[in-house]
């Protein structure tokens, strides 16, 4: 009992987490920047790690305020990246920038070795070390981009998932672009500091992957990608407690090991002679 009561606030990270991620992971694979999220979290790192080198907490607001700076340049260049001509993939572009950040981060930390415990708690994450206060502070701010996506809902839905009849209504690609990636920003650089890359990475891909097995409608692949994330965050810290094993790490291999388990059965499902043919991610269909 005392270490379901440790976990507790672990579990609602993860569902808060899971939330968020399993709405921005649509978008995410609609628009074929599967590793935006990486990119952008490492880029925030590397503003955290250079505000650790002149001297701020790795906890504190400033060093939190200057990830964010660094993270809305990042958001500025990935909106610049995508065109409607363009003959390099955008994700050329966010890869180039996670290798660069990369190795950025890496050359500000060997100035900063007195810091690197702190320095890997917020590469890899801890979420067992989270607080009644960060989880309410979490959700508050989730809450926040969650009714700001609601509000346009139908600008971002359309610009991922038909780009062209975006821009015959008008809109701006570029400056929507901006908008969905300040927003991805700020939820990235509070899930990574959280619940570590890893994490991150498979509530934002995996419950949107999932789902797209099963359904092409935006409706059902959120229910089935929240209702995935929430399973998978009992499972896993359930799993934890029994095995007595790391609690991120363990949600991570659940949630590959669900994932295998929805896969055969949509081969069972959707691999029959009469069954309907899927569509699968807008931008699998783009040309190249």
């Amino acid at each position: 009992m005392e270490m379901l009561d440790f976990l507790k606030y672990p579990f609602l990270a993860s569902l808060i987490i899971a939330g968020i991620h399993a709405y921005l992971g649509v978008h995410v694979v609609e628009r074929g920047v599967i590793f935006v999220d990486l990119a952008l979290a490492q880029i925030a790192a590397l503003g955290a790690t250079i505000g650790i080198l002149v001297g701020m907490d790795p906890h504190g607001s400033g060093s939190y305020w200057i990830s964010l700076g660094f993270t809305f340049v990042g958001a500025g260049i990935f909106a610049v990246a995508r065109t409607r001509r363009a003959h390099i993939p955008q994700e050329a572009f966010i890869g180039i920038a996670y290798a660069v950040a990369s190795a950025a981060a890496i050359l500000v930390m060997s100035k900063a070795m007195g810091e690197t415990e702190h320095l890997k708690d917020m590469l890899v994450g801890n979420i067992l070390a989270v607080s009644k206060g960060e989880v309410l502070k979490t959700a508050a701010l989730y809450a926040v981009i969650g009714l700001f996506h609601y509000i346009y809902r139908r600008n971002f839905l359309l610009i991922s998932t038909d780009p062209k009849a975006a821009e015959a209504k008008g809109l701006s690609i570029r400056f929507w672009d901006f908008l969905f990636y300040v927003s991805f920003g700020f939820v990235v650089t509070r899930s990574v500091a959280i619940a570590g890359v890893l994490m991150v990475f498979c509530y934002l891909i995996v419950p949107s992957v999932g789902a797209m097995l099963f359904t092409d409608r935006i409706g059902p692949r959120l229910a089935i990608g929240w209702t995935m994330g929430t399973l998978v965050s009992a499972l896993g810290c359930l799993l934890s407690v029994q095995l007595d094993t790391p609690t991120g790490a363990t949600i991570v291999v659940t949630f590959g090991g669900v994932l295998l388990l929805m896969f055969f059965l949509h081969l069972i499902v959707h691999h029959r002679r009469d069954a309907r043919k899927l569509a699968g991610a807008a931008s699998a269909h783009r040309e190249i």
